[in-house]
């Protein structure tokens, strides 16, 4: 049995030493580690997957960015515990994140990863949408939790700043 919740402060250090298990070394260098910088991710959204035995078997972050001025969610890092793969619970922190983030108020949903996994869940390329380089432009996808709430967007995905 696993069981969903919140992060909480006192996840942190075990969900960033799962993301460290589950990535390749080097992680923070990515271009969407600026973006998510002294930002911390939203509140509510961020989800922990725990097994009966009490350890983390998944983990699942949102990060306030923006779009233009246009707000919107970075999707990441999710990741699944080596001995919980191929058990779907991915999809489930993803399904059950986004249907958080909906329910919040959120309108729009981005991320950098494979089209053929992330199209399973409603993920589409952006075109004109430019994460930081370098971003292979491909894999940048989105979501309109609202739709049409990528209608006319585009620009630079930019730090989150209170407008």
């Amino acid at each position: 049995m696993i069981e969903l919740r919140p992060e909480t402060g006192d996840d942190w250090w075990e969900v960033e030493a799962l993301y460290d298990l589950c990535f390749a070394p080097g992680r923070e260098a990515l271009s969407s580690y600026r973006l998510r910088d002294d930002i911390p991710p939203v509140s509510g959204l961020s989800l922990v997957a725990r097994d009966e035995a009490r350890i983390l078997a998944g983990a699942i972050r949102f990060w306030p960015v923006r779009v233009d001025e246009a707000p919107a969610l970075l999707l990441g890092p999710v990741a699944v515990h080596p001995t919980h793969q191929g058990e779907g619970l991915g999809g489930v922190l993803i399904r059950d994140g986004l249907a958080a983030a909906g329910t919040s108020g959120w309108e729009r949903v981005l991320l950098v990863g494979d089209r053929p996994y992330y199209s399973r869940f409603g993920f589409e390329p952006l075109t004109g949408v430019v994460m930081p380089p370098p971003t292979n432009p491909e894999r940048v996808l989105g979501q309109a939790i609202r739709k049409g709430a990528w209608d006319g967007v585009h620009g630079d995905v930019t730090r989150w700043t209170v407008a």
